[in-house]
This record gives C-alpha cells, sequence and structure tokens, in this order.
C-alpha cells in the first residue's frame, strides 16, 4: 500500500510539471488566424501573410489593451509603427461597429510572414475582420483572402500593389480575394482585373467592415 501511495505522489507531481500554465487573468479567449496579402518592394513578387488575433476579456482592464507579439519564431515577423497604427484603427472600428467599450479587451496580435518587418496599413481590415470574428465567434473562410486598409468608423480604403498580390494569392491557391469598393478608382485596377481573369481568381468588393466580415466567415 505504501509503494501505491508514492507512485500515485509521483504521477499526480508528473501530471502538475506538465500542465500548462493557467493565465494571470479571468474571463475568455479566442484565437483566430486571417490571410492578408503584401509587397515585398518594386518588381518584387507579393507575398501571403497569417495575422493571429487572440481577443481576451480581462477583469478591471482600462482597454483596450493592444499588444504586438513579435517573437521571430515559426515564421513570425516584426511590424512597423504604420502597420501598429492600422491595428489600433482596426479595434476603433470594430468597437464601432459592435457597440462595446471594449473596456475589459486584451487584444494580442502577430503577424506571420516570410520578411522580417511588415509595416504598411493594407492588413488593418483584415485585422478588423479578425477581431470581429473573435468577438462573434466567427469562422473564417479558408479559400479567401482580403487587402484593405480600414478606417476608425468602418469603411475600407483603397490599397497599393493590387497586382501582384493577386498573383500571390492565386500561388497560394486563393479563389477570391475582397477589396475596398473604391479599388475601382485606382490607376491599377485594369491590370488587376486582367490578373485576376488570367489567374482566375475573383474579386469582391465590399466598403465597410461589415461586408467585408460578411462576406468571410462562414454562416
Amino acid at each position: 500500500m505504501a509503494k501505491l501511495t508514492v507512485w500515485f505522489r509521483l504521477v499526480c507531481l508528473l501530471m502538475l510539471a506538465t500542465m500548462p500554465a493557467i493565465p494571470a487573468y479571468a474571463g475568455s479567449s479566442n484565437i483566430v488566424s486571417i490571410p492578408t496579402l503584401g509587397v515585398q518592394g518594386e518588381g518584387l513578387p507579393g507575398v501571403v501573410n497569417y495575422i493571429l488575433v487572440q481577443l481576451d476579456h480581462v477583469a478591471s482592464q482600462g482597454g483596450p489593451t493592444i499588444q504586438f507579439n513579435e517573437v521571430n519564431l515559426g515564421g513570425g515577423s516584426r511590424v512597423g509603427e504604420e502597420w501598429k497604427e492600422g491595428a489600433r484603427r482596426a479595434v476603433r472600428a470594430v468597437l464601432h461597429a459592435v457597440g462595446d467599450s471594449g473596456h475589459d479587451w486584451m487584444i494580442t496580435i502577430k503577424n506571420r510572414s516570410a520578411t522580417s518587418l511588415t509595416d504598411g496599413m493594407s492588413a488593418s481590415a483584415a485585422v478588423a475582420v479578425a477581431i470581429m470574428a473573435v468577438y462573434r465567434g466567427g469562422v473564417i473562410r479558408s479559400d479567401m483572402a482580403l487587402s484593405g486598409q480600414i478606417t476608425p468608423d468602418g469603411r475600407l480604403d483603397v490599397v497599393g500593389g493590387l497586382p501582384v498580390k493577386i498573383e500571390a494569392a492565386a500561388n497560394a491557391h486563393y479563389r477570391a480575394i475582397i477589396v475596398p469598393r473604391d479599388q475601382v478608382l485606382t490607376p491599377d485596377w485594369m491590370s488587376s482585373t486582367d490578373v485576376a481573369s488570367r489567374r482566375r481568381v475573383q474579386l469582391i468588393q465590399t466598403g465597410t467592415l461589415d461586408e467585408a466580415y460578411q462576406a468571410m466567415t462562414v454562416r
């Protein structure tokens, strides 16, 4: 009996040692991954990045609080100040759309990219859709990417480099891309539609965060 007691204690100690740490906050959390499209520079191919967004509800938190996970592990990427400002606009747009103060929100964002640094605001609409999906429990479609800037009041604004982004999306087997409705007013719209037709990629035009969310999530 004594040997069994010692063995049981050892098993319990081993289980405790291997259990994941309990977060130091109260509430629920969820994580969403969403693809977005980027450019590496003039004459270079486009890239598909994957953004991970986690939303935690933290008791007695004077939020919303945003933290950027820039540890370069498993394709992680540092993000520039313009990229971070785009993420902050995304948070404001979602709060505006859902009517929440966000006082207990803690949002963690990680950009997974083949490049060491990502900047610009063309991923901000994707960040907003991901945050809304976490908040509402939506599921991001696996066949669609998104490139667009978000404004604090929830409108989608135009981006640059769309033709090479379409090529990158097609190479990654995405069959549809959400783009801002006003993208038709940009100088490279005709070349964008030519590339999309040749690569058999559908361009879906949306004007607001809610429209982009509805198009990019599974009901």
